[in-house]
């Protein structure tokens, strides 16, 4: 796949809505501008006063994180909004109550494999949606989940290190799973801050995936309009396979 391929395949992905990802860190309202274009496209789309966002999160300390999430969007918001709070836990997955007649879809983050399997049952509606034009936020773990491949939290593979482990504690084998399918690309939070761009480098010269993109913390790609966009403090990380091994590169807002 090459770099215009990588590019054309994640903004075919979706056809008028927008998918917002976010590598993770960014947290307070100094963050705000990371998450305004996600809420700028709801109440562009929304046929009421006041846009109604669902924020999910399937985080161990689900209701806490739901809140902080959204209250971070409602003071990145430049009008006033509508919250739809849905939380779950492992064995409780979310249903499609959580996302329905609603102007935008926020996913926070957590632990990758319990956020997506406790959003697997609403994939196929997620995917309709955001077809339709509902914008999609993705957090961490919500922004991994939204590829057709989603990794896991492994660090090994065929049993080599690949990423940081814990002193003494050996690493899982990298697993992918069944995404949203919202991009076809594989998605990476939390790049730089954990040391994972050797994992997706490694995934992809093991064939593993295809392609991938990484995006750091406090960073957010958005993926639309026929172009990827990068805004935050970081770097979002393409990495692709050539002829002569696995190629690296970063995506600035010009691309």
């Amino acid at each position: 796949m090459t770099r215009d391929e990588i590019q054309e395949a994640s903004a075919d992905a979706v056809s008028r809505a927008s998918l917002h990802l976010i590598g993770g860190g960014a947290t307070t309202l100094a963050d705000a501008a990371l998450h305004a274009p996600f809420l700028e496209e709801a109440a562009l789309r929304a046929q009421r006063p006041r846009p109604r966002i669902a924020v999910i999160s399937l985080h161990p300390e689900a209701e806490e994180k739901a809140a902080a999430l959204g209250e971070l969007l409602v003071g990145a918001a430049t009008g006033s909004i509508d919250l739809q709070l849905s939380t779950g836990r492992p064995g409780q997955p979310i249903g499609l109550e959580a996302i329905a007649d609603v102007d935008g879809i926020a996913v926070g983050g957590g632990v990758v494999e319990e956020v997506r399997a406790g959003l697997e049952p609403p994939f196929g509606e997620l995917r309709r949606l955001v077809s339709a034009g509902v914008p999609y936020l993705g957090v961490s773990a919500g922004a991994m989940i939204a590829a057709e491949g989603s990794l896991g939290g492994g660090s090994r593979i065929g049993g080599v290190v690949v990423s940081p482990e814990e002193p003494g504690e050996p690493g899982d084998e990298l697993e992918i799973a069944a995404g949203i399918g919202l991009v076809d690309v594989a998605i990476e939070a939390h790049v730089a801050q954990r040391g994972t761009l050797s994992r997706l480098v490694a995934a992809v010269e093991a064939g593993l995936i295809t392609g991938a993109l990484g995006i750091d913390e406090r960073t957010a790609l958005i993926v639309g309009e026929g172009r990827l966009r990068v805004e935050g403090a970081g770097s979002v990380w393409r990495v692709i396979r050539t002829d002569g091994g696995v190629l690296v590169s970063t995506i600035g807002d010009a691309e």
